[in-house]
C-alpha cells in the first residue's frame, strides 16, 4: 500500500500558519544562491597562468558539487523524502547517449586527454545539475510556501555577478574590459570571461528577474536588479543576447494581465527599435561585419565543407574539429572550437552525434511545452532556452566547449523531466512519519 503526501498541511511560508521550518528555508534560500555563485564563478579565468586557472576552477566546481549534494542531505534529514520519478525520459535518456558516444570517442580522439577532461567537466556539470535541481523540488513539496524558487535564485545569482563585473570594472578596467576592434570598442568581461558568454549571463539572469515582476516580490529591489544586470548587458556588447533578452521581455509581457501594460510595452518596442537597431546590428565593421557574423559564416562554410567531410560518422572526437589543435583554412582564422555548438557537435561526434544531440534538443523542448505543462514552468523554459539557444549559434552553446551554459541546459533537462512522486512507499511513509509527523498524518 502507498501513500501520497499532502500538500494542503500549513508549512513555512503559509499564510496565517506556525513556521517551524522558517529559519531553516531562509537559509537554504542563501545556501543555495551562494552555491550556485560559487559554481559559476568556476568557470572564469581568474588568474593567467593556464595552470593556476585549471586548479581554481577544478577545486572551485568539485567543492561546489559536493556542497550541491551536502545541501540535498539537508533537505532529506529535515524530513524530506527522496521519492522521483522521470517524465519525458527521452531527454535524460538521450543526454545519456550523447555522453556515452563522447566517452567513447576518446578510442579515436588525436588528444583523448583533451576530450576526456571536456567529457569530465560535462559530466561534472550533470551532476550538479542533478542535485542543485532536486533541492528545489524537495523545497517546493514538503514546504509549501516557502519563498525559495529557482528562478529567483539564479536570478539574485547573476544580479551578484553582474555586480561584481560592474564594480570591477569602475576599480580595474584593463582588467574588466576587453579591447576589441583594434581597441575602439571595450567589452565588459574582459579575459576573466568572453563578453559574450556574459552577455548570454545577463540574459538568463533578466529572464528569471521577470518572475520576480510577476508575483510582485519587493518590486524596489527588483527594479534595482534588472537595471544593474541590463547595465551589464548593454556594456558587454553582446549582440545576439540584446536580441534574446527582448524576445524573452516580449514573452513574459504576453502573460501581462493588464492589457493596457501589453499595449505600452508594444508601444514602447516600437520606439525603441530605431535606438536599438544601431546598437545592437551595426557597430564598429558596419553591416558587412553583421552579414558575416563577424567572420563566422567563412569559418562555417570552411568546416563543413572541409573538415567534416573527412570524418563524417563520427567526427575528430569529444571537442575537437580537426586532427591537430587547431582547425584554419586557407580563407579563415584557425580556431579551436567551432563558434556554433551545432557545428560543433557534428564534428566532434559527426553525423551520429549530431542526430543525437539534436533529438534530444528536441525531447528537451517538449518537456516544457508539453499540454499538461503549467504556464510558469513552459515561460520558465521558453525564458532559458531562448538566451541558451542563441548563444548556441555563435559561441561555445550547450554542446560545445565546457560552459556555464551547458550547466543551465542540464538544469533545463531536469527541470522538464525529473517530477516528484507522491505516492509513497510503507517505508518512505515511516520515514515521514518519524521526520515530519503532520505531514504523514495528513497523508494517511
Amino acid at each position: 500500500m502507498t501513500h501520497s503526501v499532502s500538500a494542503s498541511v500549513p508549512m513555512a511560508g503559509a499564510p496565517g500558519a506556525a513556521t517551524p521550518h522558517h529559519r531553516f528555508v531562509r537559509l537554504m534560500g542563501t545556501a543555495l544562491t551562494l552555491i550556485l555563485l560559487l559554481k559559476l564563478s568556476g568557470f572564469f579565468a581568474w588568474h593567467e597562468d593556464v595552470g593556476v586557472t585549471r586548479i581554481l576552477k577544478l577545486v572551485t566546481r568539485l567543492a561546489m558539487t559536493a556542497a550541491a549534494f551536502g545541501a540535498y542531505r539537508l533537505v532529506l534529514r529535515r524530513g524530506a523524502v527522496d521519492s522521483f520519478r522521470w517524465h519525458n525520459t527521452p531527454a535524460p535518456l538521450l543526454y545519456g547517449t550523447y555522453l556515452g558516444l563522447g566517452l567513447a570517442s576518446l578510442l579515436w580522439s588525436r588528444n583523448p586527454a583533451y576530450s576526456f577532461l571536456q567529457w569530465l567537466m560535462d559530466l561534472e556539470c550533470l551532476v550538479f545539475a542533478y542535485y542543485f535541481v532536486k533541492c528545489f523540488l524537495l523545497l517546493k513539496e514538503f514546504f509549501p510556501g516557502n519563498p525559495v524558487r529557482f528562478y529567483h535564485v539564479l536570478g539574485n545569482t547573476a544580479f551578484l555577478v553582474m555586480l561584481g563585473f560592474l564594480g570591477g570594472a569602475l576599480v580595474a578596467p584593463d582588467v574588466f574590459y576587453r579591447l576589441t576592434h583594434g581597441g575602439e570598442e571595450a567589452r565588459l568581461g574582459g579575459y576573466l570571461m568572453n563578453p559574450n558568454e556574459l552577455g548570454m549571463l545577463c540574459g538568463v539572469g533578466l529572464s528569471c528577474l521577470m518572475f520576480d515582476y510577476q508575483r510582485h516580490h519587493k518590486l524596489l529591489f527588483t527594479s534595482a536588479k534588472v537595471v544593474v544586470v541590463l547595465l551589464a548587458l548593454v556594456l558587454t556588447g553582446s549582440r545576439s543576447s540584446l536580441v534574446g533578452f527582448v524576445l524573452v521581455l516580449f514573452f513574459h509581457l504576453r502573460q501581462a494581465s493588464n492589457p493596457r501594460l501589453k499595449l505600452a510595452a508594444n508601444l514602447a518596442a516600437l520606439l525603441a527599435l530605431p535606438v536599438l537597431a544601431p546598437l545592437a546590428l551595426v557597430k564598429q565593421g558596419g553591416l558587412e561585419e553583421v552579414l558575416s557574423l563577424t567572420g563566422r559564416l567563412p569559418f562555417w562554410h570552411a568546416l563543413l565543407t572541409e573538415a567534416l567531410p573527412q570524418e563524417p560518422l563520427l567526427g575528430y572526437g569529444f571537442m575537437r574539429i580537426s586532427y591537430g589543435e587547431y582547425f584554419q583554412s586557407v580563407h579563415t582564422y584557425a580556431a579551436q572550437m567551432a563558434h556554433n555548438t551545432f557545428i560543433q557537435v557534428l564534428l566532434n561526434l559527426g553525423l551520429i552525434g549530431f542526430t543525437i544531440a539534436v533529438l534530444q534538443l528536441l525531447f528537451t523542448m517538449h518537456g516544457f511545452f508539453r499540454r499538461e505543462a503549467d504556464t510558469q514552468l513552459r515561460l520558465l523554459g521558453l525564458g532559458l532556452l531562448l538566451p541558451l539557444l542563441i548563444n548556441s549559434f555563435t559561441e561555445f552553446g550547450i554542446f560545445g566547449m565546457n560552459n556555464y551554459g551547458i550547466l543551465f541546459y542540464q538544469f533545463l533537462i531536469f527541470l522538464g523531466s525529473l517530477h516528484f512522486h507522491a505516492r509513497l512507499s510503507p517505508g518512505e511513509q515511516q520515514w515521514l512519519l518519524r521526520r515530519r509527523p503532520e505531514l504523514a498524518l495528513a497523508a494517511a
